[in-house]
């Protein structure tokens, strides 16, 4: 955000004097929209449809104005410099991705504590000298435009990287000769990309995208047009589909995953002997459950599964005789979900969550020895690297106070080492993270995360940022976040409750928050609120909330159902017309999660939720910050833009606690913007949070 003004008067002051300002004028004057529609019998107005057409002139002038009105708003606070301040102490470091290795050369990437933009590089050889093989910053004289490394030749002489404009899914696809320095002549369409597997001499590479009519695999000769690409797999498949592909080591079998939407039920895997040029063939087709296949060595295959183990358990097959007569379990259900498996240095490499919080284990191809990796603290794994040839395997690691390290372990071995570790300017011994239970409406029993300063008093005075997300099967184990060192710095807590709808505790966790059952999600987060006001940890008044996506769903949820539990809401890139979001974008992927409106059984469930349409007008409503941005092509900017307007002409409260759009054209989902602008965003919300919540 472009501050206008900066002042030094009082946080209190700030506030009072902006509302006097902007009472006339901000937010503005929206029109209302005549846009109805029907289902069965129910009619339901969309009084802000027209805001659905992000292109015209009418919604840039509408958009232009109120983001004019966020940055008087915000650009008065008194905490503005010192936050911008400690967060570029904490974001000015450098940072480096996990290595993946392909024939004794490391292909990483690497972000310089003064770039606002991570570089690919390459080492040759484990202590070789880095090499820059792709610099992103001149694309873009903003640094809007970032790197993303795509796929890697077997022979390590051949990468495939992504540009990315803004926070956008779709990149523009890219070959690099790596020994050469030379961008290759090959041009591929602007898509979102699912993967892309390079051949082992780099003369060829396979890859799945999504096209208008649903998603594609396509096998692409390098050095020719690929408008003329062979499509291999995927001419039934629709747009609620979404379709993966990997190549084996060996490059003889390419496997396909086809997933039924994002947090599905249902998956199915196909293969194809490409060395052969052999027919596809299924591995796995038949059952409503979910199927994800890695290769092992000579046409060996694992397969993760909640077939039967809702805590997910790992077979092996044959690819010669892939039927499930054949299949033989190598790890099984426990009772601790098993979240990920990586074949890597001859290894299965297990990434269970225990209560929420990430455990690594270690297993023989037959899944025998298992043995446990000791890790720094409670915390998260978020990546596995490695080939099933190579005996190095890389992962990584972060916590509330621990920023996210590199290791290296070997397989032969057994023995773990640092292959890198930022240096924050933090100490993290004078923090403590806390793990609370409570029960929800239901009585269920739900676990949270309380991340603060040691010392803290629970007296019912502290601010508390409470965040969560409580869909599409994704675990919220305890990570590191700038956002919430400054805020326990400045004496707050940060509380992350493992709301239904995530996978912390297997699939029966997962579909507890989906479909008719969303609400459970809902009151499980009302039930932490309530469980921190009741255990004095803090109040109503000190009381916070923030998510995105499917987290910013609940957000409208919480805003519209509960609005007299919080004080203030940061709602970014989120869904709220819950009954047109199938209808936009990335929208038909998530029918499988949440149902749709289409189907008038559903829209039953979905409309009683649905937190555009239960803004009530005169009720007095939480003061909102909603962020979004033209750069999310994955959930429609038009739902911060339709309900900013609702609220704010809905909202009984007065300008004391405003309801604000924050709209950056670049924006997105998929990361990639530059530290610069992470930093004044996050500027922007914990500046706007702090305010509301009356702390200095």
């Amino acid at each position: 955000m472009r501050v206008l003004v900066l002042a030094s008067a009082t946080l209190s002051g700030t506030a009072s004097n902006w509302a006097q300002e902007s009472a006339a004028k901000c937010p503005p004057a929206t029109r209302v929209d005549t846009a109805k529609d029907s289902y069965g019998t129910t009619v339901v107005a969309d009084p802000y449809r027209w805001l659905e057409d992000q292109e015209s002139k009418e919604t840039r002038a509408w958009i232009a104005e109120e983001q004019k009105c966020t940055e008087a708003a915000l650009g008065k606070l008194a905490s503005r410099p010192a936050i911008t301040k400690r967060l570029t102490e904490l974001f000015r470091v450098d940072l480096v991705g996990i290595p993946v290795e392909r024939n004794h050369r490391y292909f990483y990437t690497k972000r310089l504590s003064s770039e606002d933009l991570a570089k690919i590089y390459v080492r040759k050889g484990a202590g070789g000298a880095e090499e820059v093989l792709i610099d992103p910053l001149p694309w873009s004289a903003e640094h809007s435009a970032s790197a993303t490394l795509e796929g890697i030749s077997q022979d390590g002489r051949v990468i495939f990287y992504g540009r990315r404009d803004g926070g956008q899914d779709e990149i523009t696809l890219r070959a690099l000769d790596v020994d050469g320095k030379k961008e290759l002549p090959d041009s591929f369409p602007k898509a979102e990309y699912f993967n892309v597997a390079p051949t082992a001499d780099g003369h060829g590479v396979y890859y799945s995208r999504r096209t208008e009519n649903g998603p594609r695999a396509y096998y692409h000769e390098m050095g020719t047009d690929s408008a003329k690409d062979m499509l291999l797999f995927g001419e039934r498949l629709t747009k609620e589909n979404i379709l993966s592909l990997a190549l084996s080591e060996d490059g003889t079998y390419v496997a396909y995953l086809v997933l039924y939407g994002s947090g599905t039920e249902r998956s199915e895997i196909y293969a194809q002997n490409v060395k052969e040029k052999g027919a596809v063939f299924p591995v796995v087709n038949d059952l409503k459950a979910l199927f994800y296949p890695y290769f092992g060595g000579e046409g060996q295959i694992f397969i993760h599964t909640n077939w039967n183990a809702p805590q997910w358990h790992v077979y092996a097959a044959d690819l010669s005789a892939p039927t499930r007569e054949h299949w033989k379990e190598v790890i099984p259900e426990t009772k601790v979900h098993l979240e990920n498996m990586t074949p890597a240095g001859g290894k299965l490499v297990g990434v269970y969550t225990h209560n929420a919080s990430s455990e690594m284990k270690i297993f023989d191809a037959d899944g025998k020895n298992g043995r446990a990796l000791e890790l720094p603290s409670l915390g998260s794994i978020n990546g596995v690297q490695g080939q099933w040839e190579n005996p190095e395997i890389f992962y990584d690691f972060d916590s509330f106070n621990f920023p996210t390290a590199i290791y290296r372990y070997d397989a032969k071995t057994s023995k773990t080492e640092v292959w890198s570790q930022p240096k924050v300017p933090m100490d993290a011994g004078a923090f403590q993270t806390e793990q609370v239970w409570y029960e929800s409406k239901d009585k269920t029993r739900v676990p949270m995360f309380l991340f603060y300063k040691k010392g803290m008093k629970r007296d019912g005075n502290n601010p508390v940022l409470l965040t969560a997300y409580g869909g599409f099967d994704v675990s919220l184990t305890p990570s590191y976040s700038p956002r919430g060192v400054v805020w326990a710095e400045r004496g707050g807590i940060v509380a992350v409750p493992n709301l239904r709808g995530g996978g912390e505790f297997g699939e029966d966790w997962h579909r507890a928050g989906m479909f008719e059952k969303k609400q459970n999600v809902f009151d499980d987060f009302y039930a932490a609120a309530e469980y921190l006001i009741r255990e004095k940890y803090t109040r109503t008044a000190k009381l916070a909330v923030e998510g995105g996506s499917n987290g910013g769903l609940l957000m409208g949820a919480s805003l519209t159902q509960r609005p007299e539990l919080f004080r203030a809401v940061v709602c970014e890139y989120p869904l709220l017309d819950m009954l047109r979001f199938q209808k936009f974008l990335s929208g038909p992927y998530w029918v499988s999660e949440y149902g749709s409106s289409d189907d008038l059984k559903q829209f039953a469930y979905i409309y009683a939720y649905s937190p555009y349409q239960h803004v009530v007008d005169g009720k007095k409503y939480p003061a909102v910050l909603f962020v979004t941005g033209d750069g999310d092509t994955r959930v429609a900017p038009l739902h911060a833009r339709k309900m900013a307007a609702r609220l704010q002409a809905a909202t009984g409260s007065g300008v004391e606690r405003p309801v604000l759009l924050l709209y950056d054209t670049k924006s997105g989902h998929s990361g990639g913007r530059p530290v610069n602008k992470q930093i004044e965003e996050l500027t922007d919300v914990l500046s706007y949070l702090l305010w509301q919540l009356g702390v200095n």
